[in-house]
């Protein structure tokens, strides 16, 4: 794999809670250069990316119920419309992992669905990738979560917030592209922080990669 492939399957990320104005337009300027995927942003900066990565071909990406995926499914929806109206053209949004847990399907396929459907609604290329937050689940959770995010028509099932108990691992990305098939995105997010491991999430099944150390990966490839 190419330098300019792997940095064209990287979101490069900033969703710590101290980011500042300029730590976002130092994001997308990075981004520009180095030709990644995405910014995947909060939504309070969604507007503000979309300024500053105009022209590009880098994509804004934000988060949807972020980080507990606790939040109502109407306010995930309302919250998911509002970033794409503002510029956004991906959403991750987060499951109700609670309802995941309790096997109460019809709830999580609900969520997902009405966060897909906002998106779409202000943009019918908008994607939507779901975050199952995979160190919380069992191995028949993790399955259940990627087949209700493939009924709900979301775009990618993504392995975690980043703000969890862990991140993502070889293991859990070949689970999910097997469970989802060749036909639905993966995306490995969550304590990748060098070539080596970008890599080895893509060998799995992985094709696309979130990451805040995206600048530190490609320069590995150089």
């Amino acid at each position: 794999m190419t330098r300019n492939e792997l940095a064209g399957m990287i979101d490069h990320t900033l969703l710590k809670p101290v980011a500042t104005r300029e730590d976002i337009i130092k994001l997308c300027a990075e981004a520009r250069e180095y030709g990644f995927a995405s910014v995947c942003v909060n939504p309070f900066f969604v507007s503000l990316a979309a300024g500053q990565l105009k022209g590009s071909g880098v994509l804004v990406c934000t988060v949807i119920g972020f980080p507990l995926g606790s939040t109502s499914t109407a306010v995930k929806a309302f919250e998911a419309g509002e970033a794409v109206k503002n510029g956004a053209r991906e959403v991750d949004m987060v499951i109700n992992i609670g309802a995941l847990k309790e096997r109460r399907a019809g709830v999580v396929l609900e969520d997902i669905r009405a966060v897909v459907e906002a998106a779409r609604a202000h943009d019918p290329a908008a994607i939507t990738k779901v975050i199952i937050e995979t160190c919380y689940l069992t191995r028949e959770e993790k399955i259940l979560a990627c087949q209700l995010a493939g009924q709900a028509g979301a775009h990618f099932v993504k392995t975690s917030t980043g703000f969890g108990d862990g991140g993502a691992t070889v293991e859990d990305i070949a689970l999910m592209r097997e469970t989802v098939g060749p036909g639905m995105g993966v995306k490995a997010s969550g304590g990748i922080k060098n070539a080596r491991q970008a890599l080895a999430m893509i060998q799995a099944g992985a094709n696309r990669i979130g990451a805040s150390a995206g600048v530190d990966i490609i320069k590995e490839m150089e």
